[in-house]
């Protein structure tokens, strides 16, 4: 039996990446390697282990965890039929994904509460601005396994020390609780009593949500609509219960003296959320400055098929991260430790072998393949940030020594061919 494939045509116009959708080149890969490596030290601190679940789902996973009436489900999902004629979506988000596998390789059973991490691209297709791409990429955590309010607050204060970290200040923690499924409905009727009279007054889109998800109103960037909902009374209502878990949620805050604002407009309007909701905001990144956002979502692992089981946990959008970062802080290193220049050709088989020599000791070195002069190789040596040149050729060399040049301090000396391994060795131990 043949398949019949269907003849793709070429474009011979000149190719770029998809709106949307960005490069990271290597010196800017520098950054996101840091804000990697910083987030996973944090992260096995904290005890979280990595999860990394799939970038294609079937498209009712995320209808199912993040609700048909939100604008990621609604407007923004990247949906299409693959050839088995299934409903696959590329993932907007990681939490439902996450919650996912955990049902279905059963992980509760093998550890109890179960600290998850993970890092990756997600994708949703919306108007490509600062800070957010069509592809854009999360790290975060998911705790399931415990209501506990210490979990809460430890997932608040590891949030905190994971931007303390990367050297961004200025930002806030702000806080609410949505409360139980009961008091979660009661605060959306109590929401739209209050938006109802101001309707008119409102965008086409918060009228849109105001019949699906009312709770959306609270999240839109439009000017007048913040004005409007800024006046409304947005104070939750919460069962004993809740309000005890809040209560115990800022008192852990306060003992561990993180600083953090009540808002009770932080709603949050992902379906899935209860009690705990939060987000970090950071001054310079403008009207979209929020940087992390997370909360509990209690009921989403029953809601997917699994046992009762709580669980909370949050997400930083890392290219809003890299708005926020100090770029110094991360570039001011080198990214070579040494460069060999070759001044006489006839010894490159020498600082080839001495390039292999440092290699195998752990040391980031590199050569010139491109039979430049000197100058052009010192030029180089700068550009790829080595902190020293080892100069193969010359005088140096007939008396079995290598020039050595501190590019930092801009200083020149002559060293032992044989000592040299230890001399680069020494500094970067």
């Amino acid at each position: 039996m043949f398949r019949v494939v269907q003849r793709l045509t070429v474009n011979h116009t000149m190719l770029k990446a998809l709106r949307g959708t960005k490069d990271i080149l290597p010196d800017e890969a520098r950054l996101w390697q840091y804000i990697e490596a910083s987030s996973r030290y944090i992260f096995s601190i904290y005890g979280y282990k990595e999860i990394r679940t799939p970038v294609i789902e079937e498209a009712s996973l995320f209808i199912r965890s993040i609700g048909n009436a939100t604008d990621i489900v609604q407007k923004e999902m990247y949906v299409f039929t693959d050839r088995g004629g299934r409903q696959i979506a590329l993932r907007p988000e990681a939490t439902a994904s996450v919650v996912r596998s955990y049902i279905e390789n059963s992980i509760g059973n093998k550890e109890g509460l179960s600290k998850l991490f993970y890092i990756g691209p997600m994708f949703r297709s919306e108007r490509p601005q600062k800070g957010r791409q069509r592809q854009f990429h999360q790290l975060g955590v998911e705790a399931i396994g415990s209501d506990a309010p210490l979990l809460d607050a430890e997932i608040i204060l590891l949030a905190g020390d994971l931007l303390k970290k990367l050297n961004i200040h200025n930002f806030k923690i702000k806080i609410n609780s949505l409360g139980c499924k009961k008091d979660k409905e009661k605060i959306l009727e109590d929401h739209r009593k209050a938006i109802k009279p101001h309707l008119k007054s409102l965008c086409d889109e918060c009228n849109e949500r105001y019949e699906k998800n009312v709770l959306r109103v609270f999240d839109c960037k439009n000017p007048e609509c913040q004005k409007i909902v800024s006046k409304i009374d947005a104070a939750n209502s919460l069962c004993k219960d809740c309000e005890g878990h809040f209560k115990s949620v800022k008192s852990a805050l306060d003992e561990l003296k993180v600083a953090y604002e009540v808002d009770p407009r932080i709603v949050r309007g992902l379906d899935y959320y209860t009690k705990t909701v939060f987000e970090i905001v950071q001054e310079d990144l403008g009207a979209k400055d929020a940087i992390c956002a997370g909360g509990r979502y209690n009921n989403l692992i029953q809601d997917m098929g699994g046992k009762s089981t709580p669980a909370t946990g949050f997400a930083f959008g890392i290219e809003r991260l890299i708005l926020a970062i100090k770029d110094s802080d991360v570039k001011s290193g080198p990214s070579l430790d040494a460069f060999i220049a070759i001044v006489d050709k006839d010894k490159f088989k020498q600082g080839f072998a001495l390039l292999s020599s440092l290699r195998k000791k752990g040391i980031a070195c590199d050569i010139d393949y491109e039979d430049k002069s000197l100058k052009a190789q010192m030029r180089k040596a700068e550009k790829l940030g080595a902190r020293f040149v080892i100069i193969f050729g010359g005088d140096e060399f007939k008396k079995g020594k290598v020039a050595l040049r501190d590019m930092m301090k801009r200083e020149q000396r002559e060293v032992e061919l044989e000592d040299i391994t230890k001399e680069i060795c020494d500094y970067t131990a």
